[in-house]
């Protein structure tokens, strides 16, 4: 069968070029020539390499690594130095940082072709795409959706076949919540498992870096790349498991997986999607539990620290960047650089300078650890829990105006607020053929777990599918 680009994976791509069934030249400027063609529909892509093609060409010359010659987006807050950077803001639009974010340099190292940067929102702050920089991007399976936030153009550039694989970065669940809107696998580690050094973040202790991709083992093999210990991320020290583990055999037989009842919602068509999955577990050999977190929805409210410390955590990025545009957020903030329809830009623009001068905020730090206590006695008797990413399928354009970043019913939270390792893995599509996604959640460091099941899971019901050639995307 002959090599095409569409639902290309890392292992198919190494094996036409170990053929001689393509070049990597080749291959980056199918790339490149499918951006140019499908992303005007989408918006997804900020910026193509103008050195990708000369990349590639070395690449050919000089194979390397676990991902020679794989086609890489990645998210627009994550540092490049051969292209501009400017974290979803207008007020950062040119900037160019001096070296390549760890995650980058890992990358690169590894043989990939980082080929170009993909949108978000202003400073990664919504659930939606709305940017000051590239206004808003579509979902590829309707254009008349919105792809999810904050890795919005990966999310959308990946489903859509504009790359192989990507990245995002996930503080209350950027890469999982685009990714169970965009019908993709999304990987939040543990925090400090992949580094953060030259990406930008919201709360520190919670923000992640991960891969975005169509297939559980593509996501994997990204993760080997980037994860592990790195001396400029003190949160990094704490990495004591790094490998994605084993995926083979891909089984569920004798896992045993928690239902989380109280975080299923009531919209009937992710209903059915995950009482679907639920009965495919089951029938691929797992023991299924129904289970409940107590006071889920109090502790959620608890424990989040956006208010309390993005601004100031923000500002700390800034200050570390050589030569910014803007010193500090309220500097594009009070110039009007943001898009107005960011309800958490001018939430987190009314909280503190310093976190600690909120009287609550020590309180909610004190109820993430209660709160990830309850979760962990959740999972003691269980290999992972599972319910919906989110409880509702991607808005509309226009439905998105129902909702703002503080009342989305997104379960992804759950994991982000009690630091604890996720991966989202498509479960099917509604009614109307909106993405949903189920979401994987396991203890700490307890990555390899996670990818076997979600793999297993994967295998067992084969959710993934492309945009049709009928979707407004393809035409």
């Amino acid at each position: 069968m002959a090599f095409t680009i569409e639902e290309a994976t890392i292992e198919s791509i190494q094996a036409a070029l170990t053929a001689k069934e393509l070049s990597v030249a080749e291959l980056v400027g199918s790339y490149l020539e499918r951006i140019e063609r499908i992303d005007p529909a989408l918006n997804s892509i900020v910026t193509t390499s103008e050195t990708a093609l000369q990349r590639a060409e070395q690449l050919d010359s000089e194979p390397r690594g676990p991902l020679h010659g794989v086609p890489v987006v990645l998210k627009d807050n994550i540092n490049t130095h051969d292209m501009p950077t400017a974290y979803g803001s207008v007020a950062m639009k040119g900037f160019r940082p001096k070296q390549d974010a760890t995650v980058a340099h890992r990358l690169r190292d590894a043989g990939a072709v980082i080929i170009a940067k993909t949108t978000l929102p202003d400073w990664a702050t919504s659930w939606f795409s709305y940017s000051s920089l590239t206004n808003e991007t579509r979902n590829p399976y309707d254009t008349n959706r919105d792809p999810g936030g904050s890795s919005s153009g990966t999310g959308a550039a990946v489903a859509a076949n504009l790359a192989a694989i990507g990245l995002g970065t996930d503080c209350g669940g950027s890469i999982r919540l685009p990714a169970s809107f965009c019908n993709l696998v999304g990987v939040r580690s543990t925090p400090g498992v992949i580094p953060r050094t030259g990406t930008s973040y919201l709360v520190i202790p919670q923000d992640t870096v991960g891969p975005m991709a169509r297939t559980v083992a593509d996501a994997a093999k990204v993760y080997a790349v980037i994860a592990g210990f790195d001396p400029a991320d003190p949160y990094s020290a704490a990495t004591i498991a790094t490998g994605p583990g084993d995926l083979s055999p891909a089984t569920l037989k004798g896992a045993h997986i928690g239902v989380v009842t109280n975080a299923l919602g009531d919209d009937p068509g992710v209903t059915a999607c995950i009482n679907q999955a639920i009965q495919d577990i089951e029938q691929a050999g797992a023991h299924v539990d129904e289970v409940e977190i107590p006071d889920l929805f109090d502790l959620i409210v608890a424990t989040s620290m956006y208010t309390d410390r993005s601004k100031h955590d923000l500002d700390l990025f800034l200050s570390e960047l050589e030569n910014p545009p803007i010193s500090s957020l309220k500097e594009a903030y009070d110039n009007g650089q943001y898009d107005k329809r960011l309800d958490l830009m001018d939430a987190i623009m009314d909280g503190p300078a310093e976190p600690d001068e909120d009287p609550e905020y020590l309180k909610r730090f004190a109820a993430r650890h209660e709160f990830t206590l309850v979760v962990e006695n959740v999972l003691a008797r269980h290999d992972a829990i599972v319910y919906p990413s989110v409880q509702v399928p991607p808005p509309t354009m226009e439905g998105r105006k129902d909702w703002t970043t503080l009342t989305l019913p997104t379960n992804t939270l759950i994991a982000s607020q009690t630091w604890l390792p996720a991966i989202t893995v498509p479960a099917g599509f509604t009614p109307e053929g909106a993405p949903v996604g189920l979401e994987f959640v396991g203890r700490p460091y307890a990555e390899a777990t996670l990818f076997r099941l979600a793999h297993a899971y994967e295998h067992a019901t084969r959710h993934r599918t492309a945009p049709t050639a009928s979707s407004p995307a393809s035409k």
